[in-house]
């Protein structure tokens, strides 16, 4: 595979003080349709027990998938949902939701997940909110003879050319967003076929993987970093002897300028501050 650019996640801190590593581009958009891409990874629960207390959304799709530990979901539609490890959940915001995600009490082996954003088209954005989990559906994955599991979350994947595949638990992400985990074993490797999606990219969280940098030398990454791939080209990854964990992404560009203020992504200031007056006003409504 090629690799375009390269980007290093960030120390940040989020909701009630916990601690995640972040990867954004809300300006040159560089990641079309996708936002942001939070990890929080940790043994430890001081890094994460205050959770993401009620707040609000508006514009945006959020993505959150668990490996590790879990949170309880709750919003203002009366979701109340469990997610644990394996599970995927995915809200299309629409104009306005109100949720919480808080720690389970009985994960106590510490916490690993992602939560993702992506934008909405404009036409999109003031629509009522969609809300899916996987708690209840089939979490469909395919293994290799050479190491490799792909674990579909969201959208359509294939391997090489072919048009057999496995459709994730979640479907009609914006942009024809596309999510999967790809675990590789020690010295793993598998193909993906991604050219009919225009942006590709990775997120690797464990391990080390092989890749070809765009000056055509070889190189190697390990976790935390985000590599933004040529989707034209076949995507062959490769594990290092100590094997691999990446999130894989594909999708299709919105092509529309954004504006974004804390949880709120719209297309002009003026209906960013729409957004914090509605919000402030009660129209969001509340968690019971």
């Amino acid at each position: 595979m090629k690799v375009l650019l390269r980007f290093n996640a960030l120390a940040a801190m989020d909701g009630d003080g916990v601690n995640i590593n972040r990867v954004s581009d809300f300006e040159q958009l560089r990641f079309d349709p996708f936002l942001m891409i939070d990890e929080i990874k940790s043994n430890d629960q001081q890094d994460f027990i205050g959770g993401f207390p009620p707040h609000p959304h508006r514009g945006v799709e959020t993505f959150t998938y668990i490996r590790k530990g879990g949170f309880e979901h709750r919003d203002q539609m009366g979701n109340v949902k469990s997610i644990r490890a394996g599970d995927v959940q995915w809200m299309s915001t629409g104009r306005g939701v109100v949720h919480s995600e808080m720690p389970l009490a009985d994960a106590h082996d510490g916490l690993h997940g992602f939560q993702i954003w992506l934008n909405m088209p404009a036409k999109d954005k003031m629509r009522a909110p969609i809300y899916q989990d996987s708690t209840h559906r089939n979490k469909p994955q395919q293994s290799n003879e050479h190491g490799a599991t792909l674990r579909a979350l969201a959208g359509h994947w294939r391997y090489n050319h072919s048009l057999d595949g496995i459709d994730g638990p979640i479907q009609g992400l914006a942009g024809d967003g596309a999510i999967a985990d790809l675990m590789l074993n020690e010295h793993g490797y598998g193909t993906l076929n991604l050219e009919h999606y225009h942006t590709a990219f990775v997120y690797i969280y464990q391990g080390e993987i092989h890749y070809v940098d765009e000056q055509g030398l070889r190189e190697t990454s390990g976790e935390g970093v985000l590599l933004l791939l040529d989707a034209v080209e076949l995507c062959h990854f490769q594990a290092e002897a100590c094997g691999a964990g990446l999130l894989v992404f594909a999708g299709n560009p919105i092509n529309e300028s954004i504006v974004q203020m804390g949880p709120f992504v719209m297309n002009t200031q003026a209906e960013i501050d729409q957004a914090v007056q509605d919000y402030q006003q009660g129209l969001f409504g509340q968690i019971e």
